[in-house]
């Protein structure tokens, strides 16, 4: 599984850890489907601690299953007989991740191989829409898509929804989405009332949460990452990755950051960072035409035509203010831009490193990097996907068998 997403399961997103005993068949699995590149079964040996003929024989009741594939042999070193890397299996589980954002909503499915089988965005605006329809919407969609992936002798792991609000846990209900206005919808019940959704009903979580899993996914390595996620859509959503995983609070609802005020003399709503320094604020201060896009500005901006870059980097500054107020608060070492941050990095990440330089208390020993987001185009549905395939490695034994 190397796909731009991200592992991820349904109790990280409670902001619990995994369980704290791991099968040796679920490690296996997991070595090889997190592994950056290929890996040999002696590899996998002596990163568990696990002898190789253990590890020999639970690669081969993995590949039985269809959960991993062999590539070809390798020669290491000089002598010896070539190593063997095994990857994730090509064409035999497929996973869904969903979302429903102000704008579109879709899905993706990859396989194990980290594949996308299946790809599919619908351009709508869904702010002030009824939750009923545009959720039966997407079921229709998802429930095409397990048919023609079952049709092809896959197996469906299961569907992940990320959604642009606060969700209760995995299984709901999202209790508050404003940009689509939105409030206590029982979104796996509505989508559940699909035929085929019944069999596979979505978990939940936050869009920004789902992103960040995909972030962490891009920056998997020898150290677990921790940093901050922004994830600038039309809203500002934020997420905590502590050592590879989602600290989602109590109720999911952590990393609102959107919602900070940084602006106080203008009250909660107008003076909060989302007002201040969404899409729609630095389209209208940057003098764009209507229907231009955050692509366009960036464009602008890249020209050096001084409106929009002014409204870029007031942007900024305002974002660099709340992100200075959660450095302090949670001691994040990294900031990672991502959505319409990302594309506007380069105009305004001197403006966010100037706030956490003067505003954070141990900045002189240690001020937060400000990184641009590696995770690709729609990371939340390959976060969700790639959090229904940590599924399958958490419960190898049933795949298995």
């Amino acid at each position: 599984m190397q796909p731009d997403g991200v592992d991820g399961d349904a109790s990280a997103s409670r902001g619990a850890a995994r369980p704290a005993r791991v099968s040796p068949l679920s490690a296996v699995l997991g070595a090889v489907l997190q592994a950056r590149e290929p890996v040999s079964r002696a590899q996998i040996a002596a990163s568990l601690g696990l002898s190789r003929g253990t590890v020999s024989g639970i690669a081969d009741q993995l590949l039985s299953a269809g959960l991993v594939r062999e590539l070809d042999p390798v020669l290491v070193g000089r002598a010896g007989r070539p190593a063997v890397p095994l990857a994730g299996a090509l064409g035999t589980v497929a996973a869904l991740g969903m979302e429903v954002n102000v704008d579109y909503y879709g899905l993706r499915a990859v396989d194990l191989a980290g594949r996308v089988l299946f790809e599919q965005v619908v351009d709508e605006d869904l702010r002030g829409s009824d939750p009923e329809v545009t959720l039966g919407r997407l079921a229709d969609l998802a429930g095409r898509v397990i048919l023609d992936l079952q049709e092809a002798e896959l197996r469906v792991a299961g569907t992940a929804l990320a959604l642009p609000g606060l969700v209760n846990r995995v299984t709901g209900p999202l209790r508050y989405a404003p940009n689509l206005g939105w409030r206590d919808v029982d979104v796996v019940r509505l989508m559940s009332r699909h035929p085929v959704l019944a069999a596979f009903p979505p978990s939940l979580a936050n869009e920004a949460n789902l992103a960040a899993r995909a972030e962490a996914w891009a920056r998997r390595g020898r150290v677990a990452p921790s940093f901050f996620y922004v994830s600038g859509e039309l809203g500002i959503g934020g997420a905590i990755v502590l050592e590879g995983e989602i600290f989602a609070g109590r109720h999911g609802w952590s990393g609102e950051i959107g919602h900070v005020v940084v602006e106080p003399a203008l009250g909660a709503e107008r003076g909060g960072l989302e007002a201040l320094a969404g899409q729609a604020l630095m389209l209208r201060a940057a003098g764009m035409p209507v229907g231009a896009t955050i692509a366009d500005l960036a464009a602008a901006a890249e020209r050096g035509e001084a409106q929009p870059l002014a409204a870029v980097r007031d942007a900024g500054r305002m974002l660099g203010t709340a992100l200075a107020a959660a450095a302090n608060i949670l001691d994040i070492g990294e900031v990672v831009l991502g959505g319409s941050f990302g594309q506007l990095f380069d105009h305004l990440h001197r403006q966010v490193e100037d706030c956490l330089q003067q505003m954070v208390i141990f900045a002189p020993w240690s001020t937060p990097a400000v990184t641009r987001a590696r995770a690709g185009e729609l990371p939340a549905m390959a976060g969700g996907a790639l959090t229904v395939l940590r599924g399958v490695v958490d419960d190898a034994e049933a795949w298995v068998a």
